[in-house]
C-alpha cells in the first residue's frame, strides 16, 4: 500500500478524525473528468494535513487514479507512516527496503529519519514521481520492478556493504512498507527468510490476515501451515490496527500493523532439512480433519508414524491443529530418524514465492500443493 486525487484548496482542520469528500479528477489527457465523490479521512494536526494535501497534489501532478490491479490505496495520515517507522526503530544510517513506495509519503518520513532508503515501485507514473521528488536526497534510489519477481538480494548486498564505514551497530537492513494487500502474503513468504539480510520486517497488512499469521491459535480453522511457516523464520508481533478511513480511496476492510523480527539460520529450530520440514507440514495439514498417521502415511509408513509420535511425547491421535511448531520439529526429525530415505519430500519449497497466496478456511489443499 502507499499514499489520493485533485486537491482540495481549503480543507478545514478537523478534531480527532473525520472525513472530507473531496472530488477525483483524471487529468492525463488534458481534461478534467468527474469522478464519484469519495470519502476520505483527514487529520488533525497541520503536519499531517501538508501530508494529506502534498499527495493529493503529487498524484494529481500526473494524472493519476489508483489502479485496483496494482492494490494500490494510498495513505493520508502522515502520523500513521512515523508509528511504522517507530516501530521498525529506524536511526540514522539504517539501510530500509520500502515496497510500493507510492507519492513518498512513508519514504519523506524514512529519510527524515536518517535512514538510506531502497524504494521498488511497480508502476512507472510512481517511479518518476519519486525521482523528481528525491532526486536531490542523497541515500534514495528507485527501482521499477515487481516485487515478488526481484531479486532482491542482489539489490541490498552492495547497499549494506557501502555502509560499512559508517557509525552504526545495525549490520542488517530493515523493511518499512505499506504493501498493496493483494501481495501481502506473497511478500511475508519471501521476506522472511532472509534473516541474513534484514533484522526485522515492519509491514502494514490487512487486518484479517494480520490476525491470521500473528495471533491464530491451537485448535482453531485458522492455525494452518503459515503459522508454522512464520514463526519458523521469526517473532511476529501485531502492533496496532488502522481503520480503512485513513487510506484513498478506501478499502473495505481494516489494516494492521505488524513486526516480525527475523530469525538468523542458527536460531532457526533445528531440523535436517527446511525443505522436508515444510513439505511434512504441508501434507500434515492437507488431512486437517484427519489423524497425522493418517494424513502423513504417504510419506511414511503409519507404524512409523505412530512411533515418531510416541517418542515425541504426543498421542498416537494427534491431528495437525493440536501441534506447535516445536511439535512438528520434534516429529520431523524423529520420522527422519526412524524413517530414513522412505520418508519423501513431496514439495519443493525453494521458490516460496510462488506459495499459496490466501489462507481463508474454505481454502482447501490438495496434496503437494503449496502452504498456505
Amino acid at each position: 500500500m502507499t499514499t489520493a486525487t485533485h486537491l482540495c484548496h481549503s480543507l478545514p482542520p478537523i478534531a480527532s478524525l473525520s472525513t472530507a469528500t473531496v472530488p477525483a479528477c483524471n487529468s492525463s489527457a488534458g481534461a478534467r473528468t468527474q469522478m464519484p465523490f469519495l470519502r476520505i479521512a483527514c487529520a488533525s494536526t497541520r503536519s499531517q494535513d501538508d501530508d494529506y494535501h502534498a499527495t493529493l497534489k503529487a498524484l494529481n501532478s500526473k494524472g493519476r487514479f489508483p489502479r485496483k490491479s496494482l492494490g494500490q490505496h494510498y495513505m493520508l495520515n502522515s502520523e500513521i507512516n512515523e508509528q511504522l517507522t517507530r516501530a521498525a526503530n529506524v536511526e540514522e544510517g539504517d539501510v530500509v527496503l520500502e515496497i510500493g513506495p507510492g507519492t513518498g509519503s512513508l519514504t519523506k518520513v524514512l529519510i527524515s529519519s536518517g535512514a538510506t532508503v531502497l524504494a521498488i515501485e511497480k508502476d512507472p507514473h510512481m517511479v518518476d514521481l519519486l525521482r523528481e521528488r528525491f532526486e536531490s536526497t542523497d541515500g534514495f534510489k528507485v527501482l521499477q520492478e515487481d516485487f515478488v519477481k526481484c531479486h532482491i538480494r542482489s539489490h541490498m548486498f552492495p547497499m549494506l556493504e557501502n555502509r560499512k564505514g559508517l557509525n552504526t551497530s545495525s549490520t542488517r537492513a530493515k523493511v518499512v512498507s505499506n504493501i498493496p494487500f493483494n501481495i501481502s502474503t506473497d511478500v511475508v513468504k519471501q521476506l522472511l527468510p532472509m534473516g541474513d539480510i534484514f533484522s526485522e520486517v515492519v509491514l502494514l497488512l490487512q487486518e484479517e490476515t494480520a490476525v491470521r499469521l500473528v495471533e491464530s491459535s491451537l485448535r482453531t480453522s485458522e492455525y494452518r501451515p503459515i503459522n508454522i511457516f512464520v514463526n519458523f523464520y521469526s517473532e511476529p508481533e501485531y502492533k496496532f490496527r488502522v481503520p480503512r478511513t485513513n487510506f484513498f480511496p478506501q478499502p473495505n476492510v481494516d489494516a494492521a500493523v505488524v513486526t516480525f523480527k527475523l530469525k538468523q539460520a542458527p536460531d532457526y529450530p533445528s531440523v535436517a532439512s527446511t525443505k522436508s520440514f515444510f513439505s511434512m507440514v504441508n501434507s500434515a495439514f492437507n488431512g486437517k480433519r484427519k489423524m497425522l498417521r493418517r494424513s502423513l502415511q504417504h510419506i511414511c509408513p503409519s507404524n512409523e508414524i505412530e512411533r515418531a509420535l510416541g517418542d515425541a511425547g504426543l498421542p498416537t491421535t494427534s491431528r495437525p491443529e493440536e501441534l506447535t511448531l516445536d511439535d512438528f520439529v520434534k516429529l520431523h526429525n524423529l520420522i527422519e530418524l526412524n524413517g530414513g530415505q522412505r520418508c519423501k519430500s513431496l514439495v519443493d519449497l525453494q521458490c516460496l514465492s510462488q506459495l499459496s497466496k490466501a489462507m481463508p478456511q474454505s481454502q482447501k489443499v490438495s496434496r503437494g500443493q503449496e502452504i498456505t
